[in-house]
């Protein structure tokens, strides 16, 4: 990416730390524009409600109680919920000090980050070592781990130092400084033992090193020191660029191309300002190409294709993708407001500050991105065409079973009608102990009987690199789109399959307002397997509750629906209504349409056709 020395010439060069670190520089004159820009009223009511209830409220109690129940009971909510309750606090609280440029709120934010000081660790029980026995074991102890979240908050609190930090008590500044000394910066930069973050390939090596990486870039004036620490926030920005195809596509999911490329571009453009333009990582093909991935997989109504741990739903962060299309030319996803304060619930302080400081209005309410795109790297395929009604999409993958936030999603596929995804992708689970550990395939949202894929004779996908899809045919012609996977490997020998092809046939006439999908699915079983034991069952998951009508399956969205029809003599249909945890109070509704077919000759074939049309 950048040598040592090309980054130790430039580090050493800055005479003076720049005013404009944070995303530009802080005048009266910005924060005049700021207040009366009408693109941000919304989202500045927010921040004031947020912060004159911290004004009227204790700061949320940390208790030992919550911290356990991790370790007891395998949840994350307990303790996560008021931990992140305090970084809202602390991002509301410093900005409203900083917008009206009034000390109101100076009493209640110095509370705050002395309360988040007392913290016994910046790290969430979730990252913590899960037995005691296992802390001595540990190159550091738990105060110093530096996991996503106590990187977070190391920048959070430079920042905060950096926008109104000679507003705040003198003893609340040095505090600051040395919890972010002891915390993060001597065990992330000081020591032999790297983190295992710096070498991974998803969100954690851009998140942990860009977030520390700022805030050395906020706080260190030995030169010669920050260039070091720069340099290992280099090394990791590679490890974590690696895990990106050259096709741009992040196989995490939308919403982690937001969180982990975010603060890579964060840190680069603080780099950039810090250096007076003189390195500048961004401007890259492969960048651009990652830069460009929101745009292809959004949807209209903030839908999106959620592939992995990613929710149905995205709103992208409006002033990193201002910045993108400014800085690289690029085409902006749909986008059409400024995100809520409450939007992420971690409230991370770099997405809301420069939503603030970057958004450009030129690029909301522009129109999205529409054609066919097919990243090799991930095997997803991707068709978008607006008509006079709405939107037409579908999109299908193919891949391996051990990938990033792993789903067994071999040959799964999703259609969206004018607002509405009605053959959906279920998305990210509930994080919990189990979630992230052995039994995580037996949580709907990650195993292959919440995806529209076939059990075969009672088996489903096994997880693994080892069970992955081979793109046969991959063919786009006007407006339409012929994608076909072996999928013989996703499933373990238990199934006793000796051949599985899917295929999808896609045709959209945009003069219409409507698409056809034909769905093909041969089987050839094993040599030795008797009739009574071959049977496979279709599945199709949707947030839609279907109609089953004769030989038809309907599933209707507020503007247009998808009508499946197959032959109920071969094929016996009924309705599944599943209830999954969600990350909100309720749990959510699934529909699983099951067809099924029992005593099956060697050689089957099942042909579907579903017609898919926008109404009004």
């Amino acid at each position: 990416m950048i040598s040592f020395h090309q980054l130790r010439e430039a580090i050493l060069a800055v005479q003076e730390r720049p005013t404009t670190l944070i995303g530009g520089a802080w005048t009266p004159a910005k924060r005049k524009e700021l207040l009366e820009a009408p693109h941000l009223a919304g989202l500045l009511k927010e921040i004031h409600e947020e912060a004159e209830r911290a004004r009227r409220e204790p700061v949320p109690l940390l208790s030992f109680a919550d911290f356990q129940a991790f370790h007891s009971s395998g949840t994350r909510k307990e303790f996560e919920k008021p931990y992140f309750e305090r970084r809202g606090r602390l991002l509301a609280l410093a900005l409203t000090m900083a917008l009206d440029n009034s000390d109101t709120y100076k009493m209640t934010l110095e509370n705050l980050i002395w309360e988040i000081c007392n913290e016994y660790a910046w790290a969430v029980p979730a990252h913590l070592p899960d037995t005691i026995e296992k802390v001595p074991t540990a190159h550091v102890p738990p105060n110093r781990y530096v996991d996503l979240f106590a990187a977070e908050t190391a920048h959070a609190l430079a920042e905060v130092l950096y926008l109104v930090g000679n507003r705040l008590n003198d003893w609340v500044t040095i505090r600051v400084k040395q919890e972010i000394e002891h915390r993060v910066f001597q065990p992330v930069f000081e020591s032999a033992h790297h983190f295992i973050w710096t070498s991974k390939t998803n969100n954690w090596s851009a998140v942990c090193s860009g977030a520390v990486g700022m805030a050395a870039l906020l706080l260190i004036d030995d030169r010669e020191r920050l260039a070091g620490m720069q340099d290992r926030v280099v090394s990791a920005m590679e490890s974590f660029l690696a895990g990106y195809g050259n096709d741009g596509c992040c196989p995490e999911g939308l919403g982690y191309w937001r969180y982990g490329f975010g603060y890579f571009v964060y840190w680069v453009e603080m780099l950039y300002e810090f250096t007076n333009g003189t390195i500048d990582l961004l401007n890259q093909d492969k960048i651009k190409r990652i830069a460009e991935f929101p745009a292809a997989v959004s949807l209209s109504d903030s839908s999106c294709i959620n592939y992995s741990d990613c929710r149905p739903t995205f709103r992208p962060a409006t002033g990193l993708i201002s910045r993108l299309c400014r800085r690289l030319g690029i085409a902006p996803p749909k986008m059409t407001c400024v995100p809520s304060f409450h939007e992420d619930h971690c409230y991370r302080w770099p997405f809301t500050f420069r939503n603030m400081m970057w958004t450009e209005t030129q690029w909301l309410h522009a129109p999205g991105a529409e054609g066919t795109f097919y990243f090799a790297s991930t095997d997803w395929l991707v068709d978008k065409r607006e008509t006079s009604k709405g939107l037409l999409a579908f999109s299908a993958k193919g891949g391996h079973n051990n990938e990033p936030h792993n789903h067994n999603d071999l040959g799964h596929f999703m259609i969206h009608i004018a607002g509405d995804t009605l053959l959906a992708d279920l998305g990210m689970g509930v994080y919990t102990r189990e979630y992230f550990g052995k039994e995580r395939y037996d949580h709907l949202h990650a195993s292959s009987g919440g995806h529209s894929v076939p059990i075969i004779n009672g088996e489903q996908q096994a997880a693994g690199e080892t069970h992955r899809a081979i793109v046969t045919r991959n063919e786009m012609d006007h407006g339409s789109v012929r994608f076909e996977l072996d999928l013989t490997h996703a499933y373990r020998p238990e199934a006793r399959i000796h051949l599985f092809h899917r295929s999808f046939e896609w045709k959209v006439c945009q003069e219409e307002a409507s698409a056809e999908l034909t769905l093909t699915d041969h089987f050839v079983f094993n040599e030795g397997t008797v009739e009574s034991e071959r049977s496979i069952t279709e599945h199709f998951i949707s947030f839609h509750k279907p109609d089953i009508s004769g030989g038809e399956v309907t599933w209707s969205g507020e503007k247009g629906n998808v009508v499946l029809r197959f032959e109920p003599l071969e094929l016996s249909a009924h309705v599944e209504n599943v209830e999954i945890p969600s990350r909100d109070t309720h749990p959510l509704t699934v529909y699983r349409l099951y067809l099924h077919a029992g005593q099956l000759a060697q050689t089957y074939t099942c042909r579907l056709v579903l017609s898919c049309c926008c109404i009004h």
